[in-house]
């Protein structure tokens, strides 16, 4: 992805000119077009994402009940959490309700950038728990800590 248009993402505001181009090599950008699904449910979870425009709409399918929508994840979110915190699948889906563009990582080059470059692994870390502690509304320090967790220890196996 170009350096100054990842720069702009809010994820990655205030962070150094070197600690953007140390994260342009694992970030990839995709297109999606609206009713795209990005991923389903059970699949193996592999990237996370960010939405730099378009949105995103995150669905979970419990197995007694109807589809439920959990949230819509618009320009400047992010999704894909389980990729991050080391579980082996996802565990919604995702599905593009506005056509944009996006910037995936694996989990694992997360997990190789903070052994390599601990100093950004631990802004990125600290940013992905501030927007999934806003978004679960749950505390700051468990996210972390279910986030250091996830990249210390990828769960073994398959998706079901």
């Amino acid at each position: 992805m170009e350096a100054a248009l990842l720069a702009r993402f809010a994820l990655l505001e205030g962070f150094s000119q070197d600690q953007v181009e140390i994260l342009n090599p694992i970030m990839e950008d995709v297109r999606f077009d609206i009713n795209q699904r990005v991923f389903d449910q059970g699949d193996p979870a592999d990237y996370l994402y960010f939405v730099i425009t378009g949105s995103v709409s995150i669905r979970f399918k419990p197995d007694d009940g109807p589809i439920l929508s959990v949230a819509d994840v618009d320009e400047g979110g992010v999704f894909g959490w389980s990729s991050a915190l080391g579980s082996a699948c996802y565990t919604s889906s995702a599905i593009c309700t506005a056509e944009g563009l996006f910037v995936r990582m694996t989990g694992e080059d997360l997990k190789q950038l903070c052994q390599e470059h601990p100093e950004t692994g631990i802004l990125i870390l600290n940013r992905l728990a501030g927007v999934i502690a806003q978004r679960l509304r749950g505390t700051h320090e468990q996210v972390v800590a279910l986030l250091h967790r996830g990249l210390d220890q990828k769960e073994p196996g398959g998706c079901p």
